[in-house]
């Protein structure tokens, strides 16, 4: 609307001003090599104007001419270069979906069409690690390097080819260059954070998150702050309780919900008659998510207590928190070790029809203290088949205690409470719920058990790290569990519950070899 108020104020003011001419005629007379022409006023205003435009126009041929072969080496060269990105770009596209043969003739065109242009130097990097040529894919991130708009590509990229050959040392330097270069590259910052924790440099590693601070959100920095300072209050434990402490302390103030900062804590505390403040500590952590760590510094804070001390502060502590197993499992340990079996047992009677190791591991060493060594076999044999606990857990491998940094990736903070990835999805069958409650049994002779039924309960610590590295994957691959042993098909195998025939017939005995290859 306003332009086309513009329009008819600019027609007004053209019309205006042809009236005003029009209304006040004069004369023009030029005398030039003996002629004399004599015209209007606003005649000669059209012929000087007709005159300029001719000249204008004759300027833009000769201009245009002159420029031409310039002209159409840039049209070429912008049609040189359209070619060149369309290459890319679909070089790029087949890189991505896969397509080895597509990527390859199109680095071949981006390289004749753009051989200068960085993302020609990408797609060749991109295409040589699709093809697992890695000296090519080296050499193109090294030529990324020597462009500063591109440098922090190429490093980017010779750092991921240093982990894929295991290069640490070539890794850190290249993460040290790129921090050093563009200190707001969050993955390099990350990158020389995790060697310095890897190489149990914290104070190093805690400078350097300092730094990184700016680039961090809130939570992410007070729980990778929280992890650091823990991790370095474990290393001083034995050298300077102190300092150990107040790191402890510190540690559970940006994150209460650190299990292995809250027990360090505590017990530290407890050493200078804090009780108070070690209670709340692992309180607090309690009920952010129950762990048996917790349950075993709480009812270890005062030196020299009573056992049936211990369990009143265990049943203090399950009290204040949510209903969970661990709490339940904290104070049937507690009963047996006060001699009180049946209340014990009363504790786990909620989790005894589908039980988890642990717990029909304790429910076995309940019946065993009773006397009943029938009913502790069963409960180990179902301990061998129950559901797995959770344990600390980090890039597939299982540890005893808390890690600070994975063995396998390196990362930071890794480790989580969990379930053991290759035990998810496992079913395995249970006993009757009768068995929860047994009725006392006449006086049985103890039975030994075998060594491979003894083995999987009572692995001493050892035994379980060993076999934890065993089972540790090398590349990430992905874990098949096993339901049951070869050798072992189990109390639900078609072989113990379908009827085979008995003849003596080389029929029957024919029809018998059929029917075991269906099995």
């Amino acid at each position: 609307m306003i332009r086309v108020v513009i329009f008819l104020l600019i027609a007004a003011l053209l019309a205006l001003g042809f009236a005003w001419f029009a209304d006040r005629p004069g004369e023009v007379a030029v005398t030039w090599l003996g002629y004399r022409i004599e015209t209007s006023l606003l005649v000669a205003a059209f012929a000087v104007a007709l005159l300029a435009a001719f000249f204008v126009f004759v300027w833009s041929v000769y201009r245009t001419v002159l420029r031409s072969p310039d002209q159409v080496s840039l049209f070429f060269r912008h049609r040189r270069n359209a070619r060149g990105y369309l290459a890319i770009s679909r070089g790029l596209i087949a890189i991505g979906s896969g397509d080895v043969r597509t990527a390859q003739l199109s680095v071949a065109e981006a390289a004749r069409l753009a051989p200068n242009d960085p993302l020609t130097l990408l797609l060749g990097a991109q295409y040589a690690q699709l093809s697992g040529d890695r000296v090519a894919a080296e050499r193109a991130f090294r030529a990324l390097t020597t462009r500063p708009e591109t440098k922090q590509l190429g490093l980017r990229g010779l750092y991921v080819e240093a982990q894929r050959r295991n290069d640490a040392a070539a890794a850190r330097r290249f993460a040290d260059e790129a921090a050093k270069s563009a200190p707001g590259a969050s993955w390099a910052s990350q990158a020389v954070l995790e060697d310095k924790a890897g190489a149990g440099d914290w104070v190093a590693a805690l400078d350097l998150l300092e730094r990184m601070k700016a680039s961090l959100d809130r939570a992410t920095y007070r729980r990778q702050r929280a992890v650091l300072l823990t991790a370095r209050a474990m290393s001083l434990e034995n050298s300077d309780r102190d300092v150990a402490r107040v790191l402890a302390v510190e540690a559970t103030k940006l994150a209460p919900e650190l299990v292995p900062a809250a027990t360090l804590a505590a017990r530290l505390l407890a050493e200078q008659n804090s009780l108070r403040k070690a209670a709340k500590v692992l309180e607090t952590a309690w009920r952010a998510g129950p762990h048996p760590d917790i349950a075993q510094t709480y009812g270890n804070l005062r030196y020299g207590d009573s056992p049936r001390e211990r369990r009143v502060r265990v049943k203090r502590l399950a009290d204040k928190g949510p209903e969970h197993v661990e709490g339940a499992l904290a104070l049937a340990q507690a009963s047996v070790d006060v001699g009180d079996f049946a209340a014990a047992r009363s504790a786990l009677t909620a989790y005894a029809t589908s039980p988890t190791r642990r717990v029909a591991t304790l429910m076995a060493s309940i019946a065993e203290a009773e006397g009943d060594v029938g009913r502790s076999r069963e409960w180990l044999s179902r301990a061998m088949r129950a559901a797995p606990d959770p344990a600390w857990t980090a890039d597939g491998v299982i540890s005893d205690s808390w890690l600070p940094v994975s063995p396998v990736s390196g990362r930071v903070d890794a480790f989580e409470w969990k379930l053991p990835l290759a035990e998810i999805g496992v079913e395995r069958p249970t006993i009757e719920p009768e068995l929860v409650a047994p009725p006392k049994p006449e006086a049985a002779p103890p039975l030994a058990l075998p060594a491979e039924t003894e083995a999987p309960v009572k692995a001493s610590p050892p035994a379980r790290r060993s076999r934890a590295k065993a089972e540790r994957p090398r590349h990430r691959e992905e874990i098949i569990p096993l339901v049951h042993a070869p050798d072992d098909p189990g109390p639900d195998s078609p072989r113990d519950t379908e009827p085979v025939p008995e003849s003596n017939s080389a029929s029957a005995k024919g029809w018998d070899a059929i029917r075991q290859l269906f099995r």
